[in-house]
């Protein structure tokens, strides 16, 4: 996208004056997240059926990503990795740790306490985004605020956040929680990465780094990342791969860059009550009736931090993004 494309007068909103292109590139965008959420929102159920370790389940599916990537990046996108740069890397690379710290903090909870708990507590990743923007000297509109707080109020319409007096499912709780705020540093930094880098090289790089991540935590607590894993097993692995990775995060990095962390991680919200239909129609876990009237107040949320968004000054992108 051009400079041009983007509205300089502080007092426009980003349709006014915003170029077709500009225009038609958001619907696009928006079109994509929407396939992100789908594929994320299988995420939690495809997990909670798998037959295998919380961290391996992690690692393959970062694995199989970055196999499924490396022909296209490695053939036809050398010259993208080549010319990242430095300071590129090191934030794709940070991310990527950061990511694998997301995984190996949720992944654990959804089989200590019900999905939709554990996805709700998750997705509180708008909530953690703004206050991080906040602390980087970055003033959110309330607006933001306000439609963050209305979609997390969804959220908790959905599950109904477990208040057991269970250790084990309040720890899941807690690990879901942390979950979460990882996944705020991971969208921040991909969001920022993509300012001047592709998706591909991005993704590549921090897939690869969240995989070797995984790969050393797995072999140092004596995790087994194949032994006697069933074909039903393997086949689950490669759905999620695909949906959930793929389909999902890969979008999300896609998206960021034109549609924002906020607006971004605010729609990952809408995963909670997707994956919470899919684990009732999948695993029999039936969601509550406030599931449904939650989704509407979810989508309440995500229009306010849109407008939000729309009526912000836009700075004008790095040349060549």
């Amino acid at each position: 996208m051009s400079a041009g494309s983007r509205v300089t007068s502080p007092r426009s909103s980003v349709r006014r004056g915003e170029s077709p292109i500009a225009t038609g590139t958001r619907r696009i965008d928006f079109l994509l997240l929407a396939v992100a959420i789908s594929g994320v929102s299988f995420s939690a159920p495809l997990i909670a059926a798998t037959a295998a370790p919380a961290l391996a389940i992690a690692f393959w599916r970062n694995a199989m990503a970055v196999g499924a990537l490396s022909p296209f990046v490695l053939l036809r996108g050398r010259a993208e990795l080549r010319g990242m740069g430095r300071r590129a890397v090191l934030l794709s690379m940070a991310a990527g740790a950061i990511l694998a710290l997301h995984f190996g903090l949720w992944l654990p909870s959804l089989s200590m306490t019900s999905v939709a708990s554990s996805t709700a507590l998750v997705t509180t990743t708008p909530v953690w985004t703004t206050v991080l923007l906040r602390l980087r000297g970055r003033r959110q509109p309330g607006l933001v605020w306000a439609g963050a707080a209305v979609a997390f109020a969804g959220v908790l319409m959905v599950s109904g956040v477990d208040l057991s007096l269970s250790t084990r499912a309040l720890a899941g709780d807690a690990l879901a929680l942390g979950g979460g705020i990882a996944a705020a540093g991971y969208v921040l930094l991909g969001s920022e990465v993509r300012r001047t880098v592709s998706t591909a090289a991005y993704t590549f790089v921090c897939y690869a780094t969240t995989a070797v991540a995984l790969l050393v935590v797995c072999l140092l607590s004596g995790v087994s990342l194949g032994g006697g894993y069933t074909g039903q097993t393997w086949l689950k692995l490669a759905a999620l791969t695909v949906a959930a990775q793929l389909l999902g995060h890969s979008l999300i990095n896609r998206v960021v860059h034109g549609l924002g962390p906020s607006v971004t991680s605010t729609a990952i919200l809408l995963e909670t009550p997707g994956a919470a239909l899919i684990a009732a129609l999948w695993l029999g876990q039936t969601p509550p009736v406030a599931a449904y009237p939650a989704l509407l107040v979810i989508l309440a949320g995500l229009v306010l931090v849109i407008r939000a968004e729309r009526n912000t000054p836009k700075p004008l992108p790095e040349p060549g993004v």
